[in-house]
């Protein structure tokens, strides 16, 4: 089916998400740009999950799972780079690319509802998303992989597929305690066993893994969740989480200026001496992955203030929980209270829509640095219209926020 070319507005404000038709132009063309994978030959291979898995959203609620695995074995430390985004921040655009179009997707085709209780090949891909340290397999396909990489918003690429004739674990998985155990408790919500897990050290990402496999919650209300929706449903239940603890927390006693760069994607985060409040804005220059046809920048913003939001944040979609999450994490490292505005600039070397993954490591980063400090917000605003492509007026415009501090004085404000 030939894809629909909307208006350039369109693209940018859709980013992916199919508003238009069943298929996205802009990823259709990048896709067959990357189509130069060399063609795997065979039909079985044993390779290294780096335990990897991934869950389509393509006919909910029949799905397909799959687990994740290069045609070869690979050490620990090599099978682990392919999927861990944790170690990605630094990467060329060509070395993510190469990790990725490694793994090969063996699908099985499966109805959301069947994690309630798994049959063999379920419960093996289960284990898997359990596993702290890669798992060998073999597997048998039902044909040659098509050789070309699939690109969304929202998940990291995905390399070469077919459809899973069967799989075999070649040895038992190394699964956490915790992650067993709370596994194997389906009286325990999956919200509350999130929270339990993260507490314990287990990667944000391992916990996407786990909702998306269908292994936390309820027993009779486990279900497979695709791994686009885990990945912010995961994150928005950990911020949330961690944002109700840095309500109890001290305000922080300056403005703090963070910042970092990478793949063209420029994030400065401001954080203010105020209670908790959270805005981000996002300015997709003219030539950027999703603005390629546009000839004027374009601003997405969303935000929420001390009580938090309800709806989904449709105008920075994932990207708004990754960065929140980051900024939630910091702050709770440190028990400190703050305000936060988010200003993203995109620029035209971001050529490759790479998934949320690349916000969320991105910000982790400017949080983790340094930051400039300062008196009064309008001395950070100054200091950071030296770094912005784009007019601070035009960012004044568009955040909610800003506008809020600098139309509505606080009572304390009378006593300066």
């Amino acid at each position: 089916m030939q894809s629909v070319k909307p208006s350039p507005e369109t693209c940018v404000k859709c980013r992916g998400r199919l508003w238009c038709g069943p298929t996205c132009w802009i990823l259709e063309k990048h896709e067959t740009q990357q189509r130069s994978l060399s063609q795997m030959k065979e039909k079985s291979f044993a390779g290294s999950s780096p335990p990897s898995i991934f869950v389509s959203h393509y006919g909910y609620p029949k799905v397909k799972i799959a687990p994740l695995a290069p045609s070869h074995y690979l050490d620990g430390d090599q099978a682990d780079l392919l999927d861990n985004p944790e170690r990605w921040f630094g990467k060329s655009l060509e070395e993510l690319v190469g990790y990725r179009s490694q793994l090969i997707r063996s699908n099985i085709p499966i109805s959301i509802h069947e994690a309630r209780d798994p049959g063999k090949e379920l419960s093996k891909v289960q284990e898997i998303a359990m596993a702290s340290q890669k798992v060998d397999v073999e597997v048998e396909l039902t044909k040659t992989p098509v050789a070309k990489l699939e690109f969304s918003h929202d998940a990291p690429p995905m390399g070469p597929q077919a459809p899973m004739k069967e799989f075999s674990l070649q040895e038992n998985p190394s699964i956490p305690d915790k992650v067993e155990y709370l596994v194997s408790d389906t009286h325990v919500k999956a919200a509350t066993a999130m929270e339990e897990l993260y507490t314990k050290n287990i990667s944000i990402y391992h916990l996407s893994k786990l909702l998306s496999a269908g292994t936390l919650g309820v027993g009779d209300n486990r279900k497979l969740v695709p791994t686009r929706w885990s990945l912010t449903a995961s994150q928005d239940t950990i911020g949330k989480q961690l944002i109700d603890r840095i309500k109890g927390f001290q305000q922080i006693n300056e403005y703090r200026l963070h910042e970092s760069h990478f793949l063209d994607n420029h994030f400065y985060i401001l954080l203010m001496p105020r209670e908790w409040a959270f805005d981000i804005m996002e300015a997709h220059r003219p030539g950027s992955f999703w603005a390629q046809e546009m000839k004027e920048v374009h601003m997405s913003f969303d935000h929420e203030f001390y009580e938090g939001r309800k709806d989904y944040a449709e105008n920075v979609a994932g990207g708004y929980y990754a960065a929140r999450f980051s900024v939630a994490e910091r702050l709770n490292e440190i028990r400190r209270q703050a305000s936060a505005v988010i200003f993203r600039e995109i620029g035209p070397g971001y050529q490759q829509s790479l998934g949320v993954w690349q916000v969320l490591q991105n910000t982790r980063n400017a949080m983790n640095e340094e930051p400039l400090l300062f008196e009064t917000l309008d001395d950070a605003l100054k200091a950071m219209e030296t770094k912005l492509t784009v007019s601070m007026n035009q960012w004044k415009k568009n955040s909610k926020l800003l506008d809020r501090i600098f139309h509505q004085k606080r009572l304390t404000d009378f006593f300066k």
